[in-house]
Formats: structure tokens, sequence, C-alpha cells
């Protein structure tokens, strides 16, 4: 198609139908998903699934793509399927409106992903996410913290238990080893210094850390609202789906090299 001679053009006729014939799983349409996901459709991934529990809030609109003022209070999943509709109309994409948890992994997994990219902020659902898809052996690429970060030249990607310089990223360690998980996710993250400790969030009689800007949660719980910029958002999101298209691109996407 036309619309991808760009993209074929670079990867090769044989790779870019590879990239088409991939199906990629976003949990989290926030401001790092929801660009992950552009990228991605921009790009020729023409099967998708998005997952999002949330609904488009105020605060959104400074950083997140699909926030609009004619989007405010809609689902984010299915607001982030008309938008992929909108760009490609062949595109197979099911939202689906879940809170990401163990009791919620094997229908957000299943069928198994190709790729599964994670752009959710809270701390336990994450661990959950991260070790249940680890578990499976299928590829992830995970969002580290965005929030309060100024500086796009200190993005950068690695295994998560590689990471420098990033709090969510060590407390993600420290669950994970508990849970026995190891190398073998790929992170997007930055190693610019930030005043913040997110261990200080964590309330009183709570395990679940707040590390992210949605508004409400159905776990009923506020969450809390960092200061966070489109640009560095935005870019967290594309080197994600550069990452990503790579990926899905070659001939086998279906192990983890690590693991």
């Amino acid at each position: 198609m036309e619309r991808f001679a760009r993209t074929e053009r670079l990867l090769g006729e044989v790779k870019f139908k590879q990239l088409q014939s991939r199906m990629v799983t976003v949990v989290g349409l926030g401001a790092v998903g929801g660009y992950a996901v552009e990228g991605l459709v921009r790009a020729g991934v023409c099967h998708l699934r998005v997952v999002d529990f949330d609904t488009v809030q105020p605060t959104n609109l400074n950083r997140q793509i699909i926030a609009l003022e004619t989007t405010l209070g809609q689902s984010k999943a299915l607001v982030t399927r008309d938008r992929v509709l909108a760009i490609n109309s062949e595109c197979t994409v099911e939202p689906m409106q879940l809170f990401a948890g163990d009791e919620t992994l094997e229908q957000i997994l299943s069928p198994r992903p190709d790729l599964l990219i994670d752009a959710i902020d809270s701390l336990n659902p994450k661990t959950q996410l991260l070790h249940g898809t680890y578990l499976r052996e299928i590829p992830i690429i995970s969002s580290m913290g965005a929030a309060l970060r100024t500086d796009p030249t200190l993005i950068c990607s690695g295994d998560l238990f590689d990471t420098k310089s990033c709090p969510l990223a060590r407390h993600l360690r420290k669950r994970l080893r508990r849970r026995g998980a190891g190398r073998g996710i790929t992170a997007v993250y930055s190693t610019e210094k930030i005043d913040f400790d997110y261990s200080f969030q964590q309330e009183k009689g709570e395990d679940e850390i707040a590390v992210g800007e949605t508004p409400f949660s159905e776990r009923g719980r506020k969450r809390n609202v960092l200061g966070s910029l489109p640009t560095i958002t935005g870019i967290f999101g594309l080197t994600i789906a550069n990452l990503a298209i790579l990926r899905l691109s070659q001939q086998d996407v279906k192990t983890n090299p690590n693991l």
C-alpha cells in the first residue's frame, strides 16, 4: 500500500510483511502508550490489542496524544481504537477496558501476542503484568518512569536489570526478583537523576505505590500527580515503538532470547 511505502522501502518487502503479520498487545494508553500505538500503526502494524481501564481526563491534555477536548470522559481503549482505525481502517484492533492485574492477565495475554508493550504507571499492576508475561515467555518492552524528566538525550534502552538512576525500575527489580523473574525484559528508561522517592508514596496499610497521573482508579484510589512534559513522554513512547518495529520485523519474535 502506498501509505506504507516508506516503511517497506526501509525494511524491505520480507521484513515489512513480517511486521504486518505480528500481533502486539499494548497495556496502558496514556502519555507513553498512546505514542507507542501511534508509531506502530503508522509504521504498518496491523494487529493490535489495546488495554486501559481509564477515561480521558482534562489533566491528560498536556501530553496524551488521544486526549482532545472532544474525547474528554471517553474510554481510553475505545478512543485509541477509533484513532487507530482513522489512520488505517484495515487494521485489526481490539480494545479492552480492563485493569491489568493477576486476575485479568489470562484475558489480556490470550491469545498470546508476539510482543507485549507495558506502558502502565502503577507499581503493583506493573509488577504483576511483567511477571505474568515473563513466565509465558512473551517478549516485553516496558516503559520506566518518564515523569519529572526534562532531558531527552538521557533516554535509553536496555535490560531492566541493567537500568540505572530510575527509582521505578529499582522497585520493579526488587519485586520481580522476589517473584523469580530475571533478565529478559527490555526497558526504556532515563538516566536523568530526579529528586523523588517513589517509596514515600506508599500509603500506610497499602501495598500499591502510586507513580503516575491517572486521576482515578476502579480500585478506589486517587493517584499522585507528577509533573511531566509531552516531549519526554512522547519520546519514550516512540522509542518503544521503534524498538518494537525492529524486533517484530525479524524472523522470530516468539521466544525471549535471555531466558
